[in-house]
């Protein structure tokens, strides 16, 4: 291991489980709920002298990640431990009084991607309620914003437009911690949950996640690399459309474009942007799943060449605009449900508000919505200023 290497709340935790001693424990986890050294947080847990761990709970995707995006997962049986796994992502996405019963404790140990889409952040919302209800204590073990938690970009959600996918007022990149967005959702939300979040050691704001010393896990079936999660940001608006954002291939979010599209014409336009840290390179793919599954599409590689200049959100506005001028007839936005939401549109929910789909379709321009972003960022970092904790 590299010498600075940052300790994860997990490995603070497990070298002082103090604040669990004598408790019976259940664990919210998925694969990337490890140590440095790649062993699963239940079997270190489980090891751990001193606690019970008793349940497990998975968020979306399941705990140990074999279900693609929208499907909804079952409780069962973990096959490494034997113990039950509650499914949070099925017939409820909130812990229920049965699941809970006889716990003392439960721990959220999830590696977020740093992007106000991503449900594991609400996951651990709904867990907070929960805890807070039935009078469970809840421990959130702290794990890098892989993004680094220096810069935030994009409008913040309106209320009007709370889904599973935006569960709170958050900037679309929102430069927090899974641990201090437990302490900005407490706080602003008036829970009285008796919350402990394990910092981190050795993690600072500019780090990139390469510079950590920890290795990356997929969070996620389309979240492969930390690649993804830098161009997640803005590539999650594309589940909004009917363009593919890629599922399948070897780059999810980064191979963006539909059947219809002309490669060349769409990267000329998104180049002639000038859009600092990135370029667009015209390609064909075949998504082997969801939408145009097996049908060869023309569009965009994504290929960010300077990540501290790189704007994901503004990039992908733009990107959906140039596409949809290419060819407006064969152009659309996804219709629900999406998300467990039934009635509004998935653009809408994704982007936080309807302005994004009603500028487009009126013509205009989308630089005009990245100016109004610029005051509502700043409102955001002021809001989240008292619980950053590095």
């Amino acid at each position: 291991m590299s010498r600075g290497r940052v300790r994860t709340g997990l490995e603070e935790l497990l070298a002082r489980p103090g604040p669990l001693r004598g408790h019976k424990v259940g664990l919210v986890a998925n694969p990337a709920s490890v140590t440095p050294d790649l062993v699963h947080a239940s079997l270190a847990l489980r090891a751990a002298r001193g606690l019970r761990l008793a349940s497990l709970f998975g968020p979306e995707h399941g705990l140990w990640a074999g279900v693609q995006d929208l499907v909804e997962v079952e409780s069962g049986r973990d096959p490494a431990t034997g113990l039950p796994v509650h499914s949070l992502y099925g017939s409820t996405r909130t812990p229920t009084r049965a699941m809970l019963e006889g716990l003392d404790a439960v721990v959220v140990d999830l590696q977020d991607v740093g992007s106000r889409y991503y449900t594991f952040i609400y996951t651990m919302l709904n867990v907070m309620l929960a805890c807070a209800e039935h009078g469970v204590r809840l421990l959130v073990l702290d794990r890098p914003n892989p993004l680094g938690g220096a810069t935030v970009e994009g409008n913040v959600l309106e209320p009007a437009y709370r889904s599973f996918v935006g569960m709170h007022p958050l900037a679309a990149r929102h430069g927090m911690t899974i641990g201090e967005l437990a302490l900005l959702f407490r706080a602003e939300l008036g829970l009285e949950a008796d919350l402990h979040v394990v910092r981190m050691r050795g993690w600072r704001r500019e780090m990139a996640f390469e510079d950590t010393g920890l290795p990356w896990v997929p969070t996620s079936p389309n979240m492969p690399s930390v690649d993804t999660a830098y161009v997640y940001p803005g590539g999650c608006l594309i589940e909004g459309t009917n363009l593919s954002e890629g599922r399948g291939t070897t780059r999810p979010f980064e191979f963006v474009g539909a059947p219809w599209l002309d490669p060349w014409g769409l990267a000329r336009a998104m180049n002639r942007e000038g859009l600092p840290g990135v370029r667009f390179r015209p390609t064909y793919f075949t998504p082997t799943f969801q939408k145009h599954a097996g049908r060869l599409c023309g569009g965009l590689q994504v290929h960010v060449t300077d990540r501290r200049r790189f704007q994901p959100f503004l990039s992908y506005v733009l990107l959906l605009s140039h596409a949809r001028r290419q060819d407006p007839g064969r152009f659309a936005w996804r219709d629900p449900p999406y998300e467990y939401e039934l009635v509004k549109r998935p653009i809408d929910i994704l982007y936080g508000s309807d302005r994004l789909r009603a500028t487009l379709e009126a013509g205009g321009p989308p630089r005009r919505l990245a100016r109004g972003w610029k005051p509502e960022v700043l409102r955001f970092r002021r809001r989240r200023a008292p619980y950053l904790l590095y």
